[in-house]
């Protein structure tokens, strides 16, 4: 009687599993520190509402002396945001 496909194809796969449970092993060992996705969330948050605010208000607010700097500290609070998204695994 032949052999079935699917069993040389299970035959090959377990060949393949121990280096796969290797590199799976190593992946659970990488994980984010706890504060990391607060602390992303919240700059992005923090950097949506500083810029929401500075066009509210006309361009004279968050910080009323340094006027249109104002959109590169809430693009800064973003920018913070998304490298610390790059870290979040």
């Amino acid at each position: 009687m032949p052999k079935s496909k699917v069993r040389d194809k299970v035959r090959k796969q377990k060949k393949v599993a121990p280096a796969v449970e290797q590199f799976a092993a190593e992946d659970e060992k990488l994980e984010s520190p706890s504060w990391l996705a607060p602390v992303m969330v919240a700059n992005f948050i923090l950097g949506l509402i500083w810029i929401v605010i500075f066009y509210i208000s006309g361009t004279n607010y968050p910080i009323p002396g340094i006027g249109a700097w104002n959109m590169l500290v809430g693009f800064g609070f973003v920018g913070i945001g998304f490298s610390l998204a790059t870290r979040w695994y």
